[in-house]
């Protein structure tokens, strides 16, 4: 136990937090030797960022607001933008883009062109 434990602390964390964690590990001595680099982890980090509820052109987001019962009672609620992927043709690049719009976004898209509204947002096409 105490020599499993001596080598995960050392691939994931600093020889002084080591020495400062011996006298909560019950008398055991750990070593861990500096030539085992800090980066050498063998279980990457998958944490992943949750995309935000907002769209790319216009940039609606969720509104506050309440449900109101029959009794007028008045709760609390998030109203979410209705948001759809979209694959559109963007002709300056001669490729699709796949963006998340609002549907009034897209009406929008139709009306003015993507190159415009994507301009006007102050968004470059060519990252997406």
């Amino acid at each position: 136990m105490a020599t499993f434990l001596a080598t995960s602390l050392c691939v994931s964390t600093a020889p002084q937090f080591l020495a400062s964690r011996q006298a909560q590990l019950s008398g055991t001595t750990l070593s861990c030797s500096s030539a085992q680099p800090a980066a050498s982890v063998a279980f990457p980090v998958l944490v992943q960022p949750r995309a935000s509820r907002v769209c790319d052109l216009t940039g609606k987001k969720a509104n506050n607001g309440y449900k109101v019962s029959f009794s007028k009672k008045r709760t609390k609620h998030l109203q979410q933008p209705n948001l759809q992927y979209k694959r559109l043709w963007w002709e300056e690049g001669n490729r699709f883009v796949r963006l998340r719009l609002s549907t009034k976004a897209l009406k929008t898209v139709e009306r003015n062109g993507l190159a415009a509204m994507a301009k006007k947002a102050g968004i470059n096409l060519a990252d997406y």
